[in-house]
């Protein structure tokens, strides 16, 4: 079953149990991936689903962090709660050690010398990590292994 489907399912099924901030998080979701599918003309596979689940969580955080500072908790725990619901469409994420041999490996097959070669690094790097790491922390490891290189 595609993601997609499963998304739907999860939608029909909190329905039916009326849990309603459950249901709300999902509709969200699917209406992102359906203005997505409406702006592009196109259907969209497993990655594409699950870079709008990484943009959506990383607005969450964001939102956590600024509702934190403003002393609004019942707004953060909201946030809280939907960013546990996305992550369950995300991908089982990637070790440490997983990260840095892709890393490595990536340095060598782009030929990447310098901090000015992380592109080429970050272009291999991607595709093989969309969703099951932190692009952040990626890109340091990326920029340590070219800096030490």
């Amino acid at each position: 079953m595609n993601l997609k489907a499963r998304i739907t399912e999860d939608m029909k099924s909190a329905l039916k149990a009326k849990e309603t901030a459950r249901l709300g998080a999902i509709r969200l979701l699917l209406a992102a991936i359906k203005q997505r599918e409406v702006d592009e003309r196109i259907q969209l596979d497993n990655a594409q689903v699950i870079a709008v689940i990484e943009k959506m969580l990383k607005q969450r955080k964001d939102s956590i962090t600024q509702y934190e500072a403003a002393k609004r908790q019942d707004l953060a725990d909201a946030e809280k709660f939907e960013v546990g619901v996305l992550m369950a469409y995300m991908p089982q994420a990637m070790s440490a050690d997983e990260m840095v041999a892709i890393v490595a490996k990536a340095v060598v097959d782009s030929g990447a010398k310098a901090p000015v070669d992380m592109g080429k690094v970050m272009a291999l790097v991607k595709p093989q990590i969309a969703g099951r790491a932190d692009m952040g922390e990626v890109s340091k490891l990326v920029k340590a292994k070219l800096s030490g290189a």
